[in-house]
């Protein structure tokens, strides 16, 4: 009877069980993503991983005396530029990747200005290129928003933000030779530019689902 009991018991627990067994398993199926957006997402993030180190490679070229490759590593660097720029284009157009790229391109030409200013000692100089280079962050901030309601102005100025802080960081840490804060401003720097991509990236699979089905 004990037996009995116990196995009526049972019975009625693995049943109660079951809704919630079965509605786990629907979330699971639910959220499983594309191959298409994986793709995206990984080219994206790879993307921007290069935009920071791409700059970081022109910050050593550009500080290193004797260095000879800095007009080449401009080159990818801007070359960079076109390719983020690119990969909004199946989903926004030509004319909105081509802003993008045109944005991202003055940031980086900013940029240059900014350590060539820094490496030079001309402190005035490097703080009106500082003001541009965030107004050129809000720029960006402002056209991904408009282009994205997934997206705050706000959350993106924050991010965009923090990294010229950390591209700051390390142009100061390569001037003052400062060797073992300069990987980890680099390292920062990776890390917080993925977590910026993969924050685009899913506001735009998330406004275009129909373009990541498959």
């Amino acid at each position: 009877m004990k037996k009995l009991l116990f196995m009526g018991l049972t019975l009625i627990f693995l049943l109660n069980m079951l809704p919630g067994l079965i509605s786990a398993k629907g979330n699971t199926q639910e959220q499983c993503i594309s191959q298409s957006e994986v793709k995206f997402e990984n080219e994206f993030r790879r993307l921007w991983i290069d935009h920071v180190l791409w700059t970081s490679n022109y910050i050593t070229s550009a500080t290193t005396a004797g260095a000879e490759d800095q007009k080449q590593v401009l080159s990818r660097l801007l070359k960079n530029q076109v390719d983020i720029g690119n990969t909004l284009k199946p989903v926004y157009g030509e004319d909105a990747g081509n802003k993008l790229t045109d944005l991202l391109k003055e940031h980086i030409v900013i940029a240059g200005k900014i350590v060539d200013a820094a490496k030079n000692g001309k402190k005035d100089m490097v703080n009106q290129l500082n003001r541009e280079w965030y107004r050129n962050a809000d720029d960006i901030a402002t056209f991904l928003s408009a282009a994205n309601p997934n997206f705050e102005n706000e959350e993106l100025k924050k991010m965009l933000y923090k990294h010229l802080e950390l591209v700051t960081d390390d142009l100061t840490a390569s001037l003052e030779k400062e060797w073992d804060s300069r990987i980890v401003a680099i390292d920062e720097g990776v890390m917080h530019i993925i977590l910026m991509a993969d924050t685009i990236s899913e506001g735009i699979v998330k406004q275009f689902p129909e373009k990541f089905k498959k």
